[in-house]
């Protein structure tokens, strides 16, 4: 892969992160997860945030698609957490900002 490709692939994910995080219900779901600091159930979340299943689900697929989450599925329960490492490589310091 050359320099010029590494760039593009992210260059792209960061289009992505960008975008997921421009929706203020995916900021509130990204601030609950850094303030629990461990996975919640994803119908926890869709019930404290008071948003359907339908566009909780929307909403997670769209921060897992962009890096920032992962979920896990155990029987019929899905769980999301964050995805450190993506935070750490593109947005450094971000999370704690949510605490201000």
């Amino acid at each position: 892969m050359t320099i010029e490709e590494l760039s593009n692939n992210q260059d792209e994910q960061r289009i992505k992160i960008f975008k997921a995080l421009a929706d203020p219900i995916r900021l509130n779901i990204i601030r609950l997860l850094y303030q629990k600091q461990d996975e919640l159930n994803c119908g926890e979340i869709g019930i404290l945030l008071t948003i359907s299943k339908s566009a909780a689900s929307y909403h997670f697929r769209t921060l897992r698609e962009a890096g920032l989450t992962t979920t896990r599925k155990v029987g019929q329960n899905k769980f999301v957490k964050l995805n450190q490492e993506t935070f750490d490589t593109f947005l450094p310091g971000f999370l704690n900002s949510l605490d201000k």
